[in-house]
């Protein structure tokens, strides 16, 4: 899986081809034709309100596929420690920040494996921690 370069219509495609769900179904589920279904598998990107209803009708959270480039590319900047009166508040809902799926593991470790990155080049780009790095060798590595 290439999670820095996402074709979303692809993926869906995909999913849809291995769950054999007949393709009225899915244009009833989704109130669309046969062609804006097509028209969607060639889209690199849909509407979230779209990927939502794919999510559901096809059982499988393609919003993690976009979490999982977050982790990857686009890591949280590490935090300066404030006292909690001075947090900002806000609004919006607050996730654990470094979930780590296996998914994501296996692809970082694969990296390593095949000569694609060093370690010292994973910590910097990916800017997982080294101790969490060297856990995931020992444990994940076969």
């Amino acid at each position: 899986m290439n999670y820095k370069n996402i074709h979303i219509g692809n993926l869906i495609e995909n999913a849809v081809s291995e769950s054999n769900i007949e393709l009225s179904r899915i244009c009833n589920f989704l109130h669309c034709t046969e062609k804006e279904v097509g028209k969607m598998y060639t889209c690199s990107s849909l509407d979230t309100e779209i990927v939502l209803k794919w999510s559901k009708l096809l059982e499988y959270d393609f919003f993690r596929i976009y979490t999982q480039h977050l982790i990857l590319y686009a890591p949280a900047s590490p935090k300066i420690k404030t006292i909690p009166s001075e947090e900002k508040k806000t609004v919006l809902p607050r996730f654990r920040k470094n979930i780590y799926t296996r998914e994501v593991i296996d692809f970082i470790l694969e990296q390593i494996k095949n000569g694609e990155m060093t370690k010292e080049e994973i910590i910097i780009r990916y800017k997982i921690p080294k101790t969490t790095l060297h856990k995931w060798i020992g444990k994940y590595s076969r």
